[in-house]
């Protein structure tokens, strides 16, 4: 393997496992048609290959399913062909290095961002944008897109500048848009009884919401 390939820094999955595009509640009938490539399998690369050729010639109108398709595709075949330059290769003249660096880290994502992509509350080409950065910098961003409804055009600048060095959080600051505001629907009594305490002990309600939130975070088990 060349250092041409991203190493999956945030994935766990196997490269290539249909995690979100197989699951049902995502996905919904198409979950059952989801192909699972495998880098290791010379015939599975055969329909690595095809699929990203045909995603290649699509690839502006296609769906989020089909886009988590061409990435799972892209990356399956980096991997096995052991760098972008030799899949490039392989795929044909319609597909470049770059094309498959881009779609290939995507795959890569974060499963709690690629949900949102396969949800449509991230359209792939803020999502290929949201690739080009790393660590928690992905989340943050991916964050802010769902929050504040940003435009694939501020996601393009967001990233160019957490990759000229500048911390994401002073770059979202920049943009009015740090992540963070929810809407929250409660039963009304419980709504009710919420505001009599947070008036009572003279506390404010967000911080009381936020309180219970990392509580209730504390309790469980990474995902």
């Amino acid at each position: 393997m060349t250092e041409e390939h991203s190493g999956e820094p945030n994935r766990r999955e196997p490269t290539g496992e249909p995690v979100v595009r197989g699951d049902p509640e995502l996905a919904g009938g198409r979950a059952q048609s989801a192909i699972e490539f495998d880098p290791a399998d010379p015939e599975s690369l055969e329909d690595a290959e095809r699929e990203v050729r045909s995603f290649a010639r699509t690839v502006e109108t296609t769906s989020a399913f089909e886009m988590l398709c061409g990435a799972a595709a892209s990356a399956t075949l980096v991997r096995g062909e052991g760098s972008y330059s030799n899949a490039a290769e392989r795929a044909g003249e319609d597909v470049s290095v770059n094309f498959l660096r881009k779609w290939a880290r995507v795959h890569d994502l974060p499963l709690a961002v690629r949900r949102h992509i396969a949800l449509r509350e991230i359209v792939p080409s803020a999502a290929q944008h949201i690739a080009r950065v790393q660590g928690d910098a992905r989340y943050l961003l991916a964050w802010a897109i769902i929050d504040h409804d940003l435009s694939v055009r501020e996601v393009r600048s967001i990233a160019s500048d957490v990759r000229d060095g500048e911390p994401i959080r002073e770059v979202l600051e920049r943009y009015d848009a740090l992540p963070g505001t929810k809407e929250v629907s409660l039963p009304t009594d419980v709504y009710h009884e919420l505001r009599l305490r947070a008036a009572k002990e003279k506390r404010d309600l967000d911080a009381i919401i936020a309180e219970a939130v990392e509580q209730w975070l504390e309790t469980g088990t990474e995902e």
